[in-house]
């Protein structure tokens, strides 16, 4: 099957990867700049396959499967290598943490969840949490020597970086605790017995129904086959019917036979009966 679109957008993201990591790496301002352009396309693309997608009607199970998997390799990637390059300060590590662990968490609910067949939909406030999010490793990415480059070097853009990442990390305790209540609403005593009790009732109906309509299909062809040797059967009888009898095997005449034109028919009465008949010896 071919990708569509959106899909492209989102393997984009994917492949960036180690193209940012290698960019950060090399130490070079300019690297840095070129680091922050590339994570910059990929968030677009994260908003862009979207887009896409509901305008188009291009949804599917492999772009469904394949974007929080890549959002997630996108953020934890920048986090690693910021924090190993050692372009994030001592206190931006607490909020990568956070973030981190809150990822973990959100992805552990929705497989969890997804076996009991429930969904874990986006609210509003993650989508703010996550646009904050990627402006503030954007940001970081850049850093004060690639504002330097940009002729922003009055401008601590460090600094600022951090200062966003610590408001995500705020966001991302609201909603990784909002994902967890919702989570824990589905795992409640009883209830995974009362959904899998559900399932099973639902699946034997429907087992049911399946064999109900077979049932149904098999009488219909049955009644239909022996509809079929009935006519087969009866042709040759009606074919017979229409047949003149001749021969040696054609019925005796009847018995009342029409007599000649105006005159009385010849049918015999009882007394000229009992005349002709012989006599008996007693």
């Amino acid at each position: 099957m071919m990708p569509n679109l959106p899909n492209l957008l989102t393997l984009s993201r994917i492949a960036a990867i180690p193209v940012l990591v290698a960019l950060v790496a090399w130490r070079q301002p300019g690297a840095d700049v070129a680091a922050c352009a590339v994570f910059a396309l990929a968030g677009i693309t994260d908003w862009l396959d979207g887009r896409i997608a509901r305008q188009r009607q291009l949804h599917s199970d492999l772009g469904r499967m394949l974007d929080p998997i890549a959002d997630k390799l996108l953020v934890g990637a920048t986090l690693m290598v910021l924090a190993g390059q050692g372009r994030m300060p001592d206190h931006g590590l607490y909020p990568a943490i956070v973030i981190m662990c809150r990822e973990i968490l959100v992805s552990g609910l929705r497989e969890y969840l997804a076996g009991l067949s429930v969904g874990l939909p986006v609210t509003r406030l993650a989508k703010w949490k996550t646009g904050l999010q990627m402006a503030a490793l954007g940001t970081l990415l850049a850093g004060d020597s690639g504002a330097a480059v940009l002729g922003l070097g009055w401008l601590p853009v460090g600094a600022i970086g951090t200062a966003m990442l610590w408001a995500a990390a705020l966001l991302t305790l609201v909603t990784g605790w909002d994902y967890l209540l919702a989570g824990l609403h589905h795992v409640r005593p009883g209830r995974a017995a009362a959904r899998e009790a559900a399932r099973a009732a639902a699946r034997t109906t429907n087992e049911a129904a399946r064999g109900e309509a077979a049932r149904a299909d098999a009488a219909r062809v049955e009644a239909a086959r022996v509809e079929a040797a009935r006519g087969q059967a009866g042709v040759p009888e009606r074919v017979a019917e229409r047949r003149p009898e001749s021969g040696p095997d054609r019925a005796p005449e009847r018995a009342f036979e029409r007599a000649p034109e105006g005159g009385p028919t010849s049918e015999p009465d009882s007394g000229q009966m009992a005349k002709s008949a012989p006599a008996v010896p007693r």
